[in-house]
């Protein structure tokens, strides 16, 4: 059992739950608690830790044996957790890399159906966490973010996806103009999320292949991306709003997307 704090196993834990730097550069991240650690693929998990009082339990027994976990003092847990109340189960996995080809598919794949989400300055870690579980309710291919996005392995997110980021598939790409032209040539529609949109989201078709671009918080997209876009599309409001939270517009249009597919089905 581990019950020093100065364990170097530990402090590389806890150093990976705060530091992106350190997450970058090891390829590795943290998975915390009983459902996310148990949803987890057991090839990418690299180390477990756990309680005693954990291990105890029934379901918390079976687990750890599954993934071999090495006890820990509650003190050692607490220093590795980036919780206030940690549930007793820690994880060290390894990240899943995919490239922007395997997310989009090829140009003459038969699944062509399925839309893609593509994220611009994204920031808030809650907001990236729910839509990463959005895109996977609504039947995305996966998620296209530019790095200036909140790092997707970094606790909040991770807690937020709510085991979406084990499934779903995502691309980071610094220079996501470069990558748009390149799902453009891959058949790509562009639709960007925009107050400026001269058609409402719920007017228009989403044949073939699609992509939804959403933008920053506060400024959503930059000039730069929305001019890549075949169409602006507007969500109407009512009242005094002047915008809609990110993940909402995210889900508003990925689901009038399955609504029409889910038609078009039934037809």
């Amino acid at each position: 059992m581990i019950t020093s704090v100065s364990n170097q196993a530990v402090k590389d834990a806890a150093l990976l739950q705060i530091k992106a730097a350190a997450r970058r550069e090891t390829g590795l991240y943290i998975v915390e608690g009983l459902r996310l650690v148990r949803e987890a693929p057991p090839e990418e998990v690299v180390r477990a830790y756990a309680t005693e009082s954990f291990a105890a339990s029934s379901e918390g027994r079976t687990l750890c044996e599954r993934l071999h976990a090495e006890l820990v003092s509650d003190a050692v847990m607490a220093k590795m957790s980036d919780t206030k109340a940690p549930q007793g189960i820690l994880a060290v996995a390894r990240q899943k890399h995919w490239t922007l080809q395997a997310l989009a598919g090829k140009k003459d794949s038969e699944s062509t159906d399925a839309p893609l989400l593509v994220l611009e300055h994204v920031q808030d870690p809650g907001n990236l966490g729910t839509l990463f579980r959005t895109a996977e309710a609504a039947g995305a291919a996966g998620i296209l973010m530019d790095a200036e996005t909140a790092d997707p392995w970094q606790p909040k997110v991770v807690r937020g996806t709510m085991g979406a980021i084990f499934r779903l598939p995502f691309v980071v790409r610094a220079d996501l103009g470069a990558a748009l032209r390149e799902l453009k040539d891959l058949g790509y529609t562009l639709y960007a999320a925009h107050l400026a949109g001269s058609k409402a989201y719920d007017r228009l078709a989403y044949p073939g292949r699609a992509a939804f671009l959403l933008g920053n918080e506060g400024n959503g997209l930059s000039e730069e991306i929305t001019a890549l876009a075949d169409e602006r599309v507007r969500i109407p409001m009512l009242g005094k709003a002047e915008s809609l939270n990110v993940s909402v517009a995210g889900a508003v249009l990925l689901y009038e997307h399955l609504r029409q597919r889910r038609r078009e089905d039934s037809q």
